[in-house]
């Protein structure tokens, strides 16, 4: 069965950095679209960012264009999420999801998920 395992949250000062990775297994990588979400306490799971199968193309919500880099390795069956200047607004569970298909921002649309990965930035 599919699995995705998300690693590299933490506690960071803002204006620091983290690098989150998401392992997965049970699937042909390259075959999906891998997308980041988050969710704050309280708040509903919002977009963070996407790539394309061959990690050719990236999308990124608004509040983080700039700041984060999604990228892939289909070698190593890894997406990653470089986080630069980070915000205490940026304190959520960080989950990354595959879907197959077309792009897609919303939540619903990605069957497969990770168990999540906090990050909470001090101010």
């Amino acid at each position: 069965q599919v699995q995705l395992a998300e690693s590299g949250g933490g506690l960071v000062q803002a204006g620091g950095s983290l690098r989150l990775s998401c392992a997965a297994s049970g699937l042909t990588f390259s075959d999906f679209i891998m997308g980041w979400f988050r969710q704050a306490p309280g708040k509903e799971r919002e977009f963070v960012a996407n790539i394309n199968r061959s990690g050719s193309s990236t999308y990124y919500a608004d509040s983080v264009k700039g700041r984060f880099t999604i990228s892939r390795d289909n070698a190593k069956n890894t997406v990653y999420l470089q986080m630069n200047s980070l915000k205490p607004d940026d304190t959520a569970v960080y989950y990354c999801a595959a879907r197959l298909g077309f792009y897609s921002h919303s939540p619903a649309n990605y069957p497969y998920w990770g168990q999540g990965t906090p990050v909470t930035v001090s101010s």
